[in-house]
């Protein structure tokens, strides 16, 4: 059979942001670098007394070891989705005027951000209480996975994005499928 010339599949264009925005909760997942001033402006509310935005930046070791860089992968349809829920169980139970979580994926290189968050309320105590557990919530639940990479022979590693949980060693973890591979007379 042959293939028409002209018939092209349909293309798609990709935006490099996702997002959410409902009942003044917004979340979005990028690969953009991050900007402070703009997910403050999400939260803005003549009602509110207090903003607090918390800032995560890739840091340049951990637990000793340099770190080169970090890589940001996400599921991202289920990803936004939770960071909706907890947007909007955190916004209830602190009497939120606005919450607004952006997530970044890709490479995001030592001393930039990888996540804003950014609260506002009537008064402060409640933005910095409800900052913190939508940190803690978001790196808790939600479907987004980091590779450290390492300086250098020492490669990277995979983990959930919770903080101090030890990852596999990306090359020991792929050997480690061949073997299991041979092992099974799957290869």
């Amino acid at each position: 059979m042959e293939t028409d010339p002209t018939h092209q599949p349909p293309t798609t264009t990709t935006t490099t942001t996702d997002q959410l925005d409902e009942d003044g909760c917004y979340v979005a997942l990028t690969h953009d670098h991050l900007n402070a001033q703009s997910i403050i402006d999400h939260v803005r509310s003549p009602a509110a007394g207090a903003i607090v935005l918390f800032a995560g930046t890739t840091r340049d070791n951990f637990t000793g070891k340099p770190v080169k860089e970090l890589q940001y992968t996400a599921y991202a349809a289920l990803a936004l989705r939770s960071m909706l829920s907890i947007a909007k169980s955190v916004r209830t139970k602190h009497d939120l005027k606005g919450i607004a979580m952006v997530h970044r994926l890709g490479v995001v290189p030592i001393g930039e951000e990888s996540i804003l968050i950014a609260v506002s309320s009537a008064h402060r105590q409640a933005a910095w209480r409800a900052g913190e557990e939508a940190l803690e919530e978001c790196k808790a639940r939600v479907e987004v996975w980091k590779r450290e990479e390492f300086g250098g022979d020492e490669g990277g590693v995979w983990r959930a994005n919770r903080d101090g949980i030890p990852g596999q060693n990306v090359a020991e973890k792929e050997a480690g499928a061949q073997v299991d591979g041979h092992a099974l007379g799957m290869s």
